[in-house]
């Protein structure tokens, strides 16, 4: 399940990130295609969660709001010094986007597909490279350190599902599902 940045924003950031590539041809770069913020990660899932697990994300959508959201900075998984995951950060409604991220793990366990990393801390982020071995990336955390993207405003969730590609290439991935958040409510402004 995640959130997925418009298009004019993955461009930025593309732009970005293109320049920092030919450096380290040594890690496996992500492109646009994966680039979404998960809000919980599911793993397989089984079909009677399957079926269950759509009308739960629905709910847990309408239960929050519209997010304006940015992308910004960067970092390393587990740390710049040892790093198996570069990624770059999320900015904004952060408090929000926790709320919204454990209530759809919270509908996912209750549709029988508990997420596996349920209990560790939300970390929101889009990842950029993955490291076959342990590797600095240092100097790339702290390229991208001051980057900070266009701000956006989310407005849905997304049930994502990764498959294996070819052997040497990236997953594929297919959205399976949209569910929106709520709409803004509008601003009351007090009359003269």
């Amino acid at each position: 399940m995640a959130i997925t940045p418009p298009p004019v924003v993955l461009d930025e950031l593309e732009a970005r990130v293109a320049a920092l590539r030919p450096a380290w041809p040594a890690l496996r770069w992500t492109g646009r295609a994966a680039w979404h913020v998960t809000l919980a990660f599911l793993g397989e899932v089984g079909e009677p969660a399957a079926g269950e697990l759509g009308p739960r994300l629905e709910r847990a959508a309408h239960r929050h709001p519209s997010l304006d959201l940015c992308i910004a900075g960067a970092g390393a998984f587990p740390g710049p010094g040892r790093a198996r995951v570069l990624w770059t950060g999320i900015s904004g409604d952060r408090r929000a986007l926790e709320a919204l991220a454990r209530s759809v793990a919270a509908g996912a366990r209750r549709a029988g597909a508990p997420p596996p990393d349920e209990g560790r801390r939300f970390r929101p982020h889009l990842t950029l490279a993955r490291c076959r071995e342990p590797a600095d990336v240092g100097r790339l955390v702290a390229a991208l350190a001051g980057y900070a993207g266009a701000p956006w405003t989310a407005a849905e969730i997304h049930l994502i599902c990764s498959r294996p590609g070819d052997p040497g290439s990236p997953p594929r991935y297919e959205t399976l599902g949209t569910w929106p958040l709520q709409a803004p409510r509008p601003s009351v402004h007090p009359r003269p």
